[in-house]
């Protein structure tokens, strides 16, 4: 497992080029923080919503990932950037994606695959500053 610090990972912020978004969409849990740096850096406004596929400890709950919270607002037309920290197969990006047909989206993760990746030279689990240490 790699150790990233928020040094290491403010500084791959800083250096981020990203086009103008009307919004950022923030996955949670894990996209939560990735998402609310990414929001502070470009002053754009954020929106969490909750998708759900793997447990804490990485074992898959559903066969696929499952929106669980209502979105209130109209954010169709929007030009949106979906963030999370990780995407493997990319499953829970698709599933964020398809709940706003008709927008223009682009997806950033801080290790995996996306449209934009912070950290793409990382091919192992990560251990996040903001994590929960596990005791035992």
């Amino acid at each position: 497992m790699q150790s990233l610090s928020f040094k290491e990972i403010k500084e791959r912020v800083d250096r981020l080029v990203l086009p103008s978004f009307d919004l950022i969409i923030g996955i949670a849990t894990g996209g939560v923080v990735p998402a609310s740096l990414i929001a502070y850096k470009t002053n754009i406004d954020l929106r969490i919503i909750r998708i759900n596929f793997r447990d804490e400890k990485n074992n898959p709950q559903h066969i696929m990932p499952v929106l669980l919270n209502e979105l209130n607002e109209e954010l169709l037309g929007l030009n949106l950037l979906l963030v999370d920290d990780v995407s493997v197969t990319g499953n829970t990006l698709e599933t964020a994606k398809s709940i706003f047909p008709g927008n223009k989206i682009k997806t950033l993760v801080f290790k995996g695959k996306a449209d934009y990746v912070l950290f793409p030279e990382v091919n192992t689990c990560v251990d996040w500053p903001w994590k929960l240490k596990q005791n035992g």
